[in-house]
């Protein structure tokens, strides 16, 4: 309903259909009007929108209330007897001077007689402007069975909607092709298509049609709905990655037993961008539903224009749309969990539309609060639902798990090793190459072990050990625990090393740092206290914090914290991540500070844990004018990093404050291709660079070269190469004793002098991989000097 003269009127038929709503006096079923929501938009006032309900009781008592409030205004008629059976609402909504009268009649739909009539006057125009709705209010009770809660509680058929106010949108329609993500892995095509829950009857497949030169749509493929998670996924090789494709999904919906119509989906394949001479990323991660649906920061990403998109985890919160959670039964715990993963698309469709995107789910999107897969074994099915996380593995069962993981991630390239674990949870860790990035994307949570059993003298408790005597530097590194996982690793080793197809920039994907970034008041023996810490003033210092040691965090354990990203910094990749609230840019390190590479952990979108960063001590090494929570630290646990910049929370002015005073945001990294620079920058959700006022979050931007990814101090030099008829050649640097790969890189020009880490013969490849363009040197002696002697490489 919009501003400006004229009248609306509704009519719908209903029933009541499940007996035991007599014992609950407060449910109702009506109409809603006037609705909005918080930030006004239509998509926020579907799901949140509250206004006016004009309805039936089931004790017969017609009203016309502000929402859930139907003791208000309400008129009781012996209406009963016709609710159980069939009976008809009509509302209408005139202007009378300079307001509006709203009447509702309980009607008999055999006759036409008027059972009852209730009016409301004095309405504003902003009271009756907004959305319109169907509404049951059937709320829950202690005295109420649980088995009526689960039941239908209403039905309705033929809601008219007529008048000069209503105003209809057809470009709003969600469905029934609700979204789909793709990736471009150099020429193969990776979709997913989500629909929405059908029934039997409803056609089962979904067409992928490409648009040629003269604007016809041609069927490319048709592919099955899963009937879990209402999928449809396409795999198309030989895709032509060099211009940009529109594409549409195709879905024949039946309407009626005689008229089917076809709904489409559209969007654009872009090209990769290889002429591009700097190629950007967004990633995010957090997505909480408070700002839903996120235009400011769809906004504000749309006017950055990246290239892709990643989304770290936590898509989904467990009580998204104000629905709350429902675990069991487990059929109608996947029901309830794609409501909200729908209400994710929704919000990012005009995103991921025309981009590619990956995505990854994290522990909230599978309905913990903190995950430790353990090679996904199931939970104990015995104690609390803290001590069954506590125990490790998954409390919803695999095929949930594996729905959930298909929504989210089924557009991936496929797995590099596709054998599930335990229980048969599916595996998705995998590589993909865009316009000469090579991205490896892990699954951190899977693997990793949980901490209560293998450190009991801890007394742990969701990840936080409550024995103050218990010292996690010390004690914590237990030799049996996991991280990645040995698959994981052996594929980060193989990813690290291949430079192929013109690969010149790595970059690792996963849900969590490895490191923790947090500080908590002295006397906090876990971050429970988080929600209720005091935001504060920018510039003002939360002084008696200490730097804390949450397991949850993939600074535990240390030694696999250790493997992990000395396995990555053979291939110079950057690390970008979410999951931990806090908007952080590190430099790892493993032996010594820096001698890793860098790390950007992107702030939440909407931030319900907003963790900070104020270690009690300055930072080693500063930069110059730099806040004394930056520089070198250790962790809680001992490992080394060096802080370049945090997003603690702090007040804004802006409303509403649980939303920006948090420091929600997203995260962009800027890959340039001509210098091998990498800058990365943390944005407020309010980021719209071309506001002069909208900035990144202070300290950033963050920049640094590629090389940097493996800060390492030298001890010796091999010779310096020179190669000519071959431009950016690859280096890869080997053990002559072992063959262990030292590190692999593609080299900006003809020109490098590779640094080692210690003395002794080593084997040195040049070249193109996967040509006969190589060279391989055997029996390199290093030396303590740089540059002492030149080596000429030829290629004809």
């Amino acid at each position: 309903i919009e501003e400006g003269d004229g009248s609306f009127h509704m009519i719908v038929e209903l029933g009541r259909i499940n007996s035991e709503a007599e014992s609950n006096p407060e449910a109702y079923a009506g109409f809603r009007f006037g609705a909005r929501g918080q930030f006004d938009e239509y998509r926020d006032t579907a799901v949140r929108g509250k206004g006016w309900d004009a309805g039936l009781t089931v004790e017969g008592g017609l009203f016309i209330a502000e929402s859930l409030n139907c003791e208000e205004s309400q008129v009781i008629f012996p209406l009963q007897k016709e609710l159980k059976n069939r009976m008809q609402l009509d509302l209408k909504v005139n202007p009378v001077d300079d307001s509006y009268n709203a009447v509702l009649s309980a009607i008999n739909p055999e006759n036409g007689e008027v059972l009852g009539e209730v009016s409301r006057t004095g309405l504003d125009e902003e009271s009756v402007c907004g959305g319109l709705g169907l509404v049951v209010h059937f709320p829950q009770s202690r005295d109420y069975p649980t088995s009526a809660e689960s039941k239908p509680s209403f039905w309705f058929s033929g809601w008219q909607i007529k008048g000069s106010k209503v105003a209809f949108h057809k470009e709003r329609a969600f469905g029934p092709i609700l979204f789909a993500q793709y990736t471009l892995n150099e020429c193969i095509l990776n979709l997913t298509a989500q629909m929405p829950p059908l029934g039997k009857e409803d056609h089962s497949t979904v067409k992928f049609q490409t648009q040629d030169a003269k604007g016809s749509w041609k069927t490319l493929t048709e592919q099955n709905i899963d009937e879990i998670s209402y999928t449809a996924h396409f795999t198309i090789p030989y895709w032509n990655n060099t211009v940009d494709t529109p594409y549409r999904l195709l879905y024949p919906l039946i309407e009626t037993k005689d008229r089917t119509r076809d709904h489409t989906w559209e969007g654009v394949i872009r090209k990769a961008p290889f002429d591009k001479e700097e190629v950007v990323l967004a990633a995010f991660t957090g997505n909480n539903d408070l700002g839903f649906p996120n235009t400011d920061v769809t906004d504000s990403v749309l006017a950055h224009n990246p290239d892709l998109l990643f989304f770290s985890g936590d898509q989904i919160y467990e009580g998204v749309g104000g629905r709350g959670v429902q675990r069991e039964p487990v059929e109608k715990a996947a029901i309830g969990y794609l409501g909200k993963w729908f209400e994710w698309g929704w919000a990012y469709q005009d995103l991921i539309r025309e981009r590619p995107c990956i995505c990854i789910p994290d522990d909230h999107d599978v309905y913990h609060g903190n995950i430790w897969g353990a090679g996904g074994k199931a939970c104990s099915q015995k104690g609390t639902e803290q001590e069954r996380q506590d125990s490790g593995g998954y409390k919803m069962p695999a095929w949930w798990v594996n729905m959930v993981q298909r929504t989210q991630a089924s557009h991936l390239p496929a797995a590099y090793d596709p054998e599930p674990v335990k229980q048969g949870i599916e595996v998705y860790y995998t590589s993909l190459k865009y316009a000469g990035i090579s991205f490896a994307v892990v699954e951190d949570r899977k693997f990793k072990s949980a901490p209560k059993a293998l450190l009991p003298e801890a007394d742990i408790i969701n990840g936080w050990p409550q024995n103050p005597e218990f010292d996690p530097k010390k004690e914590a590194d237990a030799p049996d625990a996991q991280l990645l996982g040995e698959r994981q690793l052996n594929f980060l080793e193989e990813w690290a090393s291949d430079w192929s197809s013109g690969v010149w920039m790595k970059v690792l994907l996963s849900q969590s740092l490895f490191a923790n970034v947090a500080t908590l008041p002295e006397d906090a023996l876990s971050d429970g206290v988080v929600p209720r810490l005091r935001i504060l003033p920018q510039g003002e210092y939360a002084e008696k914090d200490r730097i804390v040691n949450d397991l949850d965090s993939n600074g535990w354990p240390q030694t696999g914290r250790n493997r992990a990203i000395k396995t990555i910094r053979k291939g110079f990749a950057l690390h970008v991540c979410g999951d931990q609230h806090l908007g952080s840019t590190v430099w790892y390190g493993a032996d010594d500070w820096r001698d890793s590479g860098f790390a950007l952990c992107v702030p939440s979108v909407s931030n319900v844990w907003p963790r900070r960063w104020f270690p009690p001590h300055p930072g080693k090494n500063r930069e110059p004018d730099s806040p004394k929570y930056t520089g070198d630290f250790e962790d809680g646990f001992g490992n080394k990093l060096t802080v370049y910049a945090v997003s603690n929370p702090t007040f804004t002015g802006k409303e509403p404050s649980a939303l920006y005073d948090r420091a929600t945001g997203f995260g962009l990294v800027r890959f340039n291709r001509k210098t091998r620079d990498i800058t990365i920058e943390c944005w407020p959700r309010l980021g719209d660079p071309n506001v002069p006022e909208n900035k990144p979050y202070p300290g950033w931007p963050v920049k640094f070269n590629q090389r940097d990814n493996y800060g390492r101090q030298a001890l010796a030099y091999l010779p310096t190469y020179v190669v000519e008829g071959l431009q950016n050649p690859v280096f890869q640097v080997l053990k002559d004793k072992t063959g262990d790969v030292v590190y692999t890189l593609r080299i900006k020009g003809n020109e490098f002098t590779p640094k080692v880490f210690e003395t002794g013969l080593y084997t040195v490849k040049i070249g193109e991989p996967g040509t006969e363009q190589m060279k391989v040197f055997r029996s390199v002696l290093s030396d303590d000097k740089e540059e002492v002697s030149e080596v000429e490489v030829i290629f004809d």
